[in-house]
């Protein structure tokens, strides 16, 4: 993802809207050239973000779907305890038993049901309601790497972990600007998800990420 300098600032900004650009804008201190050079940077470290957040997220979800794959069986999202189990709110709330029922009906393996459930989804069986029937007995077993922590500790932990990665994750999705946040923090949080579960994948997506460079870069 290399660096590219904007050669018509003017031109840019028209096209990204005054509004979009306005907050680069004003970080660089009125000055147009360092603000679309701002902007691109972090659309690259946006994008780069991606690539590590895309492992933590598919590690988490799959270390669930063995998780519940022991309890309920290979076919989990059928099993009626299972869906009794997850809370359903009313409102705007994100309900994860109408998440799970709306995905079941729309997919038919149990695969292809892990693949379009939301994050959400997944960070919200990173509660205490799941202690004893899902993660007292595993979750040290399937988080291997997390030494000296108790399975409540974990559990939580995780599910910090996966709410900064959704937040993150968010902005990114919207296109917003992410250049005030710790981002060396952010990228620490998804590669030591991924540790947790296995040395061996946080090793080769360290190898891979781009994160770490872009960030050396930031106007």
């Amino acid at each position: 993802m290399p660096f590219a300098k904007p050669t018509d600032e003017a031109a840019i900004r028209v096209v990204l809207s005054a509004p979009r650009s306005s907050t680069y804008v004003t970080a660089a201190g009125g000055d147009t050239a360092k603000a679309m050079s701002l902007y691109g940077w972090n659309a690259r470290v946006a994008a780069a973000l991606m690539l590590p957040s895309h492992f933590a997220e598919v590690a988490t979800r799959n270390a669930v779907s063995d998780a519940l794959t022991a309890v309920y069986g290979a076919r989990w999202p059928w099993n009626t305890t299972f869906e009794q189990s997850l809370p359903a709110p009313k409102g705007p709330a994100y309900n994860p038993q109408r998440d799970l029922l709306q995905t079941r009906k729309r997919e038919h393996t149990t695969g292809k049901v892990i693949a379009e459930l939301k994050f959400a989804f997944w960070q919200s069986m990173f509660t205490a309601r799941h202690d004893v029937r899902v993660w007292d007995q595993q979750i040290l077993t399937l988080f291997p790497n997390a030494a000296g922590k108790t399975a409540p500790q974990l559990r939580s932990r995780i599910y910090g972990d996966l709410e900064g990665i959704r937040k993150l994750r968010n902005r990114v999705a919207h296109h917003e600007p992410i250049f005030t946040r710790n981002l060396a923090d952010d990228l620490a949080r998804m590669l030591d998800l991924v540790e947790l579960r296995s040395t061996a994948t946080a090793q080769w997506v360290r190898a891979m990420e781009e994160v770490s460079t872009i960030l050396t870069e930031q106007p």
